[in-house]
This record gives structure tokens, C-alpha cells and sequence, in this order.
């Protein structure tokens, strides 16, 4: 299945002429602990193992999360991740400006999990980048701004895991992030669990419902250990 997948992708490269990039996004949406950012990120290293390096970049949609002095400011705190505790405005404009800012590099976003903050330029897409593959639980979302996503991606996969199966991730994520056990499940029953029965709703206006389980965890382009999650 993973090889599939991987075969589609190198599909959707544009081809290199030498000259002027073109540049495609594939989006990956799902609900919360999906494995959404594990198959991007293994996609994003697959490409680059085969094409070469760069030729396939990385923007997470976590990356634009209100920061938690933001957050506090709304009110918000409580409901991090939920669909307005994003700055989706400043993701659109992104994912407007990649196909057409190709003559530098464009540093994008990521969201790091130990300092619970969003982190600026952490990761590149570089001038000869020709495929960007961008994950996050809202991309195929009807709500507005939201619905103005699907519109500017290639294609658009929903990664499905059981929930049974994302709420154990999404538990552990909690403890990992330094919560007690009843915090972490008090949590994802107020939080994690209402936005991922959102992001189910909107599973229909994906192009295809892709389920892989064993996906090899990338990090800094190194594939790492399978660990159970």
C-alpha cells in the first residue's frame, strides 16, 4: 500500500524543464492522530530519495496555530486546535504563494510540541522544490475560510485510523507533552475527540480515503525506528 502511494505521488511531480519550476501541493487531511504528518513527511522523504534532494517540501498546517498568548487573549485555551485557533488566513496565503514565489526560498511554520507554541521557518521550500505536501485536520473542511483550501491542491487524501486507535495516540501525546493521566484524558475528551468528529464530517470532499498502519517516522530526513503508537 505504502509503495502505492508513494508511486502516485512521484506521479504528481511536475516534470523538471530546466527553466521555470512548477510547483504542485498535495494535501493530506484527518482527523486528530490520523498519522497524518508521519505519511507526509515519509512522502515528502520518499520523493526526495528518488528525485533528488528538494525536489519535495513539507508544510504542516499546525504551523499556523494562534500562538497560547493568543489564545489566552480569546479565550481560547481550553479549545486549542479547534478550527478558529488557527490563523487560516495566513495559511491560504501560503499555499497562494508557493506555486508562484519560485525564485527564492519561502520558510514556513511548524508546530513544536515541547514548547506547545508555533515555531517560524522551520522548515523550506526551496526555488527547485516542484511538489509541497501539506497535512492538517481542517483541509477539507466546507466552513469558511476554510473551503477556499481544497481549491489549491493537486489532490486531497483523507488519512482515516480508527478511533479507538487515534484516541491511544492522542493520549499518549498528551502524557508525552507533560500532562497527568487524568489531564490527558480529560483533555482529549473536551478538545481532541469534538474536533475530530468535525473533521469526519468533511471526509466525502476528499479525492480518496487513504489507511496505512507501519509508516517509518522521518525526522531532519532520517528515517527512524517503527515504534507502536
Amino acid at each position: 500500500m505504502l509503495d502505492s502511494l508513494v508511486a502516485d505521488v512521484l506521479a504528481m511531480v511536475p516534470p523538471d524543464d530546466g527553466e521555470n519550476t512548477r510547483r504542485t501541493v498535495l494535501g493530506l487531511a484527518g482527523a486528530p492522530a490520523a498519522g497524518k504528518s508521519t505519511l507526509a513527511r515519509y512522502l515528502v522523504h520518499a520523493v526526495n530519495e528518488t528525485l533528488g534532494a528538494d525536489t519535495a517540501g513539507y508544510l504542516p498546517m499546525d504551523g499556523y496555530h494562534l500562538s497560547n498568548a493568543q489564545l489566552e487573549r480569546l479565550g481560547r485555551s481550553d479549545r486549542k486546535g479547534a478550527p478558529d485557533t488557527f490563523d487560516v488566513h495566513g495559511y491560504l496565503a501560503m499555499l497562494r504563494r508557493l506555486p508562484v514565489e519560485t525564485d527564492h526560498p519561502v520558510y514556513v511554520p511548524d508546530y513544536d510540541r515541547r514548547l506547545h507554541e508555533p515555531v517560524a521557518a522551520r522548515h523550506v521550500i526551496e526555488p527547485h522544490t516542484r511538489l509541497v505536501v501539506t497535512e492538517g485536520n481542517y483541509l477539507a473542511s466546507d466552513h469558511a475560510p476554510w473551503d477556499q483550501v481544497r481549491g489549491l491542491m493537486v489532490e486531497l487524501w483523507y488519512v482515516e485510523a480508527t478511533d479507538l486507535v487515534r484516541e491511544r495516540r492522542l493520549n499518549r501525546r498528551q502524557r508525552a507533552g507533560g500532562a497527568g493521566a487524568n489531564a490527558a484524558r480529560e483533555w482529549v475528551e473536551r478538545s481532541d475527540r469534538p474536533n475530530g468528529e468535525l473533521v469526519k464530517r468533511f471526509r466525502d470532499n476528499c479525492t480518496r480515503v487513504v489507511r496505512v498502519s507501519g509508516v517509518p517516522r522521518i525526522r531532519s530526513g532520517k528515517t527512524l525506528p517503527n515504534r507502536r503508537r
